[in-house]
């Protein structure tokens, strides 16, 4: 079946999913862009699930830990099968995520993701955010080489 989406709607569709998602909450809308066999490569420390669900699932447990969060597009990109997005996050960190008791604060962050879409829908996403920041903001322990002894 050959791909009948064009750069502009693939574009329109990852720009429509930040707005529905992450920031009104329906985090159902996930299957309306996200094909069954969907594959997400990032550098969680656990393998999220595929396909639409395992989006949808990302979606809500992260909506759990930080329920106001709202994400602003900073430049989005479409060329071709791919839509590449740079964001800042703000949100309050109200639940637990990570192995960290929620803190009542206040985290602002910064990412990139590239989108890769056949069909109309995404079958790949590279998710890359500053996961250090997230750590520092959220007072979770880091560790950057050696400790002194």
């Amino acid at each position: 079946m050959p791909n009948t989406h064009d750069a502009a709607s693939n574009k329109a569709l990852i720009l429509s999913f930040y707005e529905e998602v992450w920031n009104k909450g329906n985090v159902a809308f996930a299957h309306q862009v996200f094909a069954e066999d969907y594959q997400r490569h990032d550098l969680r420390p656990t393998q999220a699930l595929p396909g639409p669900s395992g989006q949808e699932k990302v979606a809500s447990d992260f909506r759990q830990a930080f329920p106001d969060i709202h994400y602003r597009i900073d430049l989005a990109i479409a060329e071709d099968d791919l839509v590449c997005l740079r964001w800042t996050a703000t949100g309050t960190m109200m639940g637990d995520w990570a192995n960290v008791k929620a803190t009542g604060k206040k985290l602002e962050y910064s990412g990139v993701n590239i989108f890769r879409f056949k069909n109309g829908k995404v079958v790949e996403i590279w998710n890359h955010r500053d996961d250090l920041g997230v750590a520092q903001q959220m007072g979770a322990p880091v560790y950057a080489g050696a400790t002194g002894r």
